[in-house]
C-alpha cells in the first residue's frame, strides 16, 4: 500500500468531466502532492478543459478509453501507481436506446484499462461504479444487495465490478469500487439534455424554460453533493481498510424530484414552471445506505441539499446556460420518450 505522504503517478480518466475534475483537486490536495504526478485522459464529450486547474502535475491527454492503443501507449509511457476510472456515458435512461454505445464505452472501455493495469503492476484500481446496479433493490440499498440492474448502464457497471473481482482473483490487481448516486455540484455538464436532472433544471431556468419532469414528480432520490464523495474516492489507496472493498457513497436523505424543482428555483429566486411529461421506465425509489463508507473513511458532515443547490447555482450563474450536442447516435427508437424523439428524428 502507498503511504499517503509518498510522491505516485496517476491516470484518471475522464478527469476533465464533472466527478473526475474534482477528484483531481483532491489529489493535487494529498500530503504527497508536491511531487504527484497525474495524467487525465479525457475525450471531452461532457468534460470541459477549464474544469482542470492550471498545474505543471497535471498531463492532459485527449482521448477516449476505448482507443486501446492510445491506452496501451500511456501505461507505456509512465508507471502508474493508481488508476482512478471515472470514464463513462452515464445516461441511465437513454442507455436502453444506446446499447452498442453504452456498453462500447462503459465495458470495453473499462476492459481496456484493466487489462493495461494488469500488464503493468497497478497498485490499486479505483472504479466508480453507480447504485444503478441494483436496480429496484429494496431501499435503502446496501453492499449486501444482490445487484440486479434493470438497464443496460446498470448491467455494463456491474459487468466491470466482476470484471474486477476477477482480476483480482487470478492477476491480483487490488480495486476499489465506489456506487455514487445522483451527483450534483460546480463543473456538472448542465448543458446535457438527457442526464443530470439538476444541471438540467439550472441551465433551463437561466434560459427561462419549464422543468421537464417525467412522470409524477414523485419518484424519490438522494441528491449527493460533489464535495461529499470526491474526497473518498481519491482517498482510497491511502486507506487499507478499502482494498478490494464495494461502497456506497452519497447523500443520505431521499427527497422528490418534485421537491428537488422547488429547491433549485429557490435558489435562483424563480418559481418554477414544470412541465409534466408521460412516465419513463425508471427505478420510483432509489437511495443508499452509506455506513460502510462513513465507517472507514469518517468523512465531515454531510452538505444539506440546500446548501449545496445554492453553491452550484452560484458556479452556475459565472458559467451561463450552456447547449451541448443532441446524442447523435440513437439505436433503438421504439418506446423513446417523446422528449427525446427529436434527436433520433433529425438524425436518422
Amino acid at each position: 500500500m502507498q503511504d499517503a505522504t509518498q510522491p505516485f503517478t496517476c491516470l484518471v480518466t475522464g478527469g476533465a468531466g464533472f466527478i473526475g475534475a474534482h477528484v483531481v483537486r483532491e489529489l493535487l490536495a494529498t500530503d504527497a502532492a508536491d511531487k504527484a504526478s497525474i495524467v487525465v485522459l479525457d475525450d471531452l464529450s461532457g468534460g470541459f478543459t477549464e474544469n482542470l486547474p492550471d498545474d505543471s502535475r497535471i498531463r492532459f491527454v485527449k482521448g477516449s478509453v476505448t482507443d486501446v492503443k492510445l491506452v496501451d501507449r500511456l501505461f507505456e509511457q509512465h508507471s502508474f501507481d493508481f488508476v482512478y476510472h471515472l470514464a463513462a456515458y452515464a445516461a441511465e435512461g437513454l442507455s436502453h436506446f444506446i446499447r452498442r454505445f453504452n456498453y462500447t464505452n462503459n465495458l470495453i472501455g473499462s476492459a481496456n484499462l484493466i487489462n493495461a493495469s494488469v500488464r503493468h503492476d497497478v497498485r490499486r484500481f479505483v472504479f466508480t461504479s453507480s447504485i444503478a446496479v441494483y436496480g429496484s433493490a429494496q431501499v435503502p440499498m446496501t453492499e449486501s444487495t444482490v445487484p440486479s440492474p434493470e438497464d443496460p448502464y446498470g448491467i455494463a457497471k456491474y459487468a466491470v465490478e466482476l470484471d474486477l473481482r476477477s482480476a483480482y482473483e487470478m492477476f491480483g490487481l487490488s480495486y476499489t469500487i465506489f456506487r455514487p448516486h445522483n451527483v450534483y455540484g460546480e463543473f456538472q455538464n448542465i448543458g446535457d439534455r438527457y442526464r443530470n436532472v439538476v444541471g438540467i433544471f439550472m441551465n433551463r431556468i437561466m434560459r427561462n424554460e419549464s422543468l421537464p419532469i417525467f412522470g409524477t414528480g414523485e419518484q424519490t432520490r438522494a441528491f449527493s453533493y460533489i464535495g461529499d464523495v470526491a474526497p473518498g474516492i481519491a482517498l482510497a489507496p491511502f486507506v487499507p481498510e478499502s482494498r478490494n472493498e464495494v461502497f456506497n457513497v452519497g447523500a443520505d436523505q431521499p427527497v422528490s424530484v418534485n421537491e428537488l424543482a422547488r429547491t433549485v428555483a429557490e435558489a435562483f429566486e424563480t418559481t418554477p414552471h414544470i412541465e409534466y411529461l408521460p412516465a419513463r421506465e425508471e427505478v420510483v425509489a432509489a437511495w443508499a445506505d452509506h455506513s460502510r463508507f462513513q465507517n472507514v473513511f469518517h468523512p465531515q458532515e454531510e452538505v444539506s441539499l440546500t446548501d449545496g443547490i445554492r453553491r452550484m447555482a452560484t458556479w452556475a450563474k459565472t458559467v451561463g446556460p450552456r447547449s451541448s450536442a443532441e446524442f447523435s447516435n440513437i439505436e433503438v427508437t421504439r418506446n423513446l420518450p417523446e422528449s427525446w424523439q427529436r434527436s433520433a428524428n433529425d438524425n436518422a
